[in-house]
Order: C-alpha cells, then structure tokens, then sequence
C-alpha cells in the first residue's frame, strides 16, 4: 500500500498572527507564527514598487480608510496588518468589503494569510534557466518585485432559524479573498482558482455494517492493525492521515516533484475561478454551505498530470466528467441525458442548461440533477476506502483502480435513483440516505479545512485542480488562523439577505 499511495498525493500549509492567538494543531503552528511575523513585519513599514515602476499616490489615505472600516477595525492585528497592506500598495480596488446578511453583524471565525512560500517553486512563482528566465513571469514577479500575498476572510452569516456555531454544516458562511501580486490572465481560458483544503484524517474505529464494510467515517479493527504496521506507526485514530505511515510532511520549498512531495492527502473544496485586474489585485468572493460544500469528481485525479508516472504515460486528459456519471467503475450515462441541454426544457426534467447552483426548489423536478461534484464528506469517505481501509476494502486492488471502485460504491450508497449522480435533491442536508436520518454527515465543516492555495488554471475540461494533487500550479498558499471568540466583521447590510 505505502509503494502506491506514495505516488499520489501532496499539498501546503503556513501563515497566521498574533501568538496569544494561534490555537492551531499538528506542525501548522509554527509556520503560522513564523509567518505571521513577517507579514507584521512587512506592514508596519511602506511598501511601494520601486523604479521604474510606479507607486500608489493615495497610499496614506487608503490605508486610513481600510483601517477605519467597519468590517476591518475589529478585526485580528495580523489580518488587519495584512489588508492594510494590501491597501498601501498600487491597486485597482481596496480588500472587499463585508456586508451583513442578518439583522446583527458577520462574525469572522478564521483566516487565512497567503503568500508564495512553503511549497516547491514552480514555472508561475520563480525563474528556472533554460525554462523561463528569458521570459516574463506570468503569475508573479510584478510591480518591480514585490512579493505576491493575500488574505482570506472567513465570516458567519448569523441569519434567522439557521446555525451560529460554525462547526455546523448548516451555517451559511461567506469567504472574501484579496490579492496582491498576481497579473491579469489574457490568454487561452486562463483563471486562478481558489481551494479550502482539509487533510484526510484517520478516524476511529467501530464494528463492520451489516454488510461487513466500514461503517461511515470508521475503520475496522483490522484496519486499523494494518496501518499501525505500517511506517513509524504514525497512522493512529486522530491523526492526520500519511501515505507512508510516517510523520507529517507537509508541502515545503524544499519538496522537488516527483520524487520529494508531502505525504498527507489533501481533500481540496474550489472558492470558485477568478482573474486578476489592471493593478494587479484581485478580488473574489464565495458563499460556504451544504449547497457548495462539494467536491470535484475525484476519479478525475489519474488524469490531471500531477500524480508520477500519468503524464509520461500519456493519461493527462484522457478522461472527461463533462457528462456525469460515477467514474470508470459506475455508472456511465447518456449524452443526450445528461449533458449540458441548451435548450429550455431538458429531455428528462424541466432543467434546461445545466446549472450546479440551482440547488434549492419547492418542486425536485427543477433542481439541477445532473452535478458533476459530490459532498466533501463524501470524498473524505471514499479516500478511506481508497487509503485507509487496506484490510477491508479491496484487498490487494491498487491504485487507481481502488479509486474508480471506491468512488463508485460510495456515490451508489446516497445515490437514491442509481443514475450514479448525487443530485441537488439526492445531496441536500435534509434528505435521508443510507439508512441516516439526513446527510449532514457528507458535509466537512469549514473549520476543518486547515489549508488554503490559489492555482493558476488553465481550460483542460476537468474540475480537478490543474496537476493535482501535486503543488505545480500553485501560485500562493497559507494555513488556517483560528478566531476565538469570533469578531465582528460587517458594516452596512447587503441589498440581498440570500
């Protein structure tokens, strides 16, 4: 098992503030301090783009204004530090602002500080001879040299009849990102992409379903034993989760693709495509809840390029999800069906062209049903199958094989029509599935999303991020910050309380 999971995944983790306020597990504590240092550091000082480029005229008053906001003046230092930072410097707009969806203000609970280190330098963040030395960085390297950062603010939405504890799937959570450093993308489809990242865990363990498989986010006993054997014994229940049964390795500067990577399993949630603007900022926002709490279909992974050996073996590619279905092992559906319709009514509901966000309806016919995503809590449970359940689950079936069988079986057990698609009404928090009451247990909680990265993509026809699991097309990254108790992080209140 360890000779086959070696090869497949990898991801990061830095940045936070303050030290009375880091409250962070596992090796993220450090890296948090350390960066949040130098980003205090960096702020207390002004920071415009030498010659001959050209700096921010109103720098002064922009930093006042940000400082004095609202949404911002109650905010952690180190996150303050940082969005007056991005203030200070050239830009197209300041950090966004926070309205609130309630009657009483947004509260922020986490954050995340980003910038280029901690993971291996790539063609998008560093100049390699012979490669790119001769030719302009198209990711950063802008504004004369300044370093890319950003930061990323995760805020509850205290609306009424919904949850204010932020560990509940139900909460209604928005997520604003802001950028310094990264150009404007021109060319060929080309976007960055944010990603909340949480690191497969080993769970505890419980006695085999009826069915003599795992219970759901279990392990049995001889699961268990197996990974304990394996490595230094590291894989115990609670830890995070390693391919090779050693200490944690998370994703650094010194990593070299293939042969050096992270050994933890990333499960990555997408904050949405964006592109950068005239002074290179940017700018996006996205909405946190059990309606986009899903997750990329994974049996896309093989054929991203990022695993060793697929590229060479020409997989980059050669497998789409454009027409949903369960991967090479399920069920494989009609295009006709369940491709994207372009006309008013679809063939078998009145769906129309696809659309992932038609989620909620009084009528189930109108809800979209052909999502090519599934729940996070999902994926979390069929990379146990894949990872952790060596004994139980397929014994001696390798990599990706496992992948295709487990993705399968696991989106067969919440998919109620057997279409192989976890459609709006089939994933809703609400509806009951395999023998639960509801589905709040496909959903991982925002809190436990510990990393965050933005990836420089480019149109391939996958939803998986470009390269995956490896750090090749990462431009930024850094590690959750914990915010106890959690702050005020509204002014005014948005036109539409949805």
């Amino acid at each position: 098992m360890e000779d086959v999971a070696m090869k497949c995944f990898a991801r990061p983790a830095n940045q936070g503030r303050k030290a009375a306020q880091l409250r962070h597990t596992l090796t993220f504590s450090a890296f948090s301090a350390f960066s949040a240092a130098l980003l205090a550091a960096a702020a207390a000082r002004a920071e415009q783009p030498p010659a001959p480029c050209h700096p921010n005229p109103q720098a002064k008053e922009d930093v006042e204004t940000v400082s004095e906001r609202g949404d911002i003046k109650h905010l952690p230092d180190h996150l303050q530090d940082a969005l007056e930072r991005l203030a200070d410097r050239p830009h197209t707009y300041l950090p966004l602002q926070i309205y609130a969806e309630a009657d009483s203000p947004s509260q922020l609970f986490q954050y995340y500080l980003l910038d280029t280190h901690g993971f291996e330098p790539n063609p998008f963040t560093a100049q390699f001879a012979g490669v790119n030395d001769k030719a302009m960085l198209t990711a950063t390297g802008g504004n004369c040299g300044l370093p890319a950062i950003g930061a990323v603010r995760v805020a509850l939405e205290p609306k009424p009849g919904l949850p204010t504890d932020p560990n509940n799937v139900r909460a209604f959570i928005d997520i604003f990102t802001d950028i310094s450093g990264l150009f404007v993308i021109n060319n060929e489809s080309g976007w960055y992409e944010g990603w909340m990242i949480h690191d497969l865990t080993v769970p505890a363990v419980a006695p085999p379903r009826p069915d003599g498989h795992a219970q759901f986010g279990k392990l049995l006993a001889a699961d268990a034993e197996a990974l304990k054997k394996s490595g230094s014994g590291h894989n115990v229940p609670g830890a995070t989760f390693t391919v090779d049964g050693k200490a944690v390795h998370l994703p650094s500067a010194h990593d070299h693709f293939p042969d050096v990577q992270t050994n933890v399993v990333p499960i990555q949630l997408s904050m949405g495509a964006y592109n950068c603007l005239q002074q290179m900022d940017c700018h996006a926002y996205w909405e946190f809840n059990y309606q986009t709490d899903w997750i990329h279909p994974l049996y896309e992974l093989p054929f991203t390029g990022g695993i060793a050996g697929t590229f060479e073996a020409g997989k980059i590619g050669a497998l789409s999800s454009l027409i949903p279905g369960s991967g090479p092992s399920g069920v494989k559906n009609d295009a006709v069906h369940y491709g994207d319709d372009p006309n008013t009514a679809g063939v078998l509901q009145g769906a129309g062209p696809r659309d992932a966000d038609k989620f909620d309806g009084t009528d189930d016919t109108q809800r979209e049903f052909r999502q090519r995503f599934i729940p996070s809590g999902l994926a979390n449970e069929i990379f146990l199958d894949v990872y952790e359940r060596v004994a139980s689950f397929e014994p001696g079936v390798t990599f990706p094989q496992r992948l295709f069988d487990a993705y399968a079986a696991e989106v067969k057990r919440v998919d109620a029509n057997g279409d192989g698609v976890i459609s709006a009404p089939e994933g809703d928090v609400d509806t009951a599935s395999d023998g639960f009451p509801n589905n709040e247990r496909l959903f991982i909680p925002a809190t436990q999303f510990k990393r965050f990265a933005v990836t420089r993509e480019i149109n391939d026809g996958l939803l998986a991020p470009r390269f995956a699991p490896s750090q090749r097309a990462w431009v930024l990254q850094g590690a959750l910050v914990p915010v106890h108790p959690a702050v005020p992080a509204s002014a005014g209140r948005d036109a539409d309380d949805r």
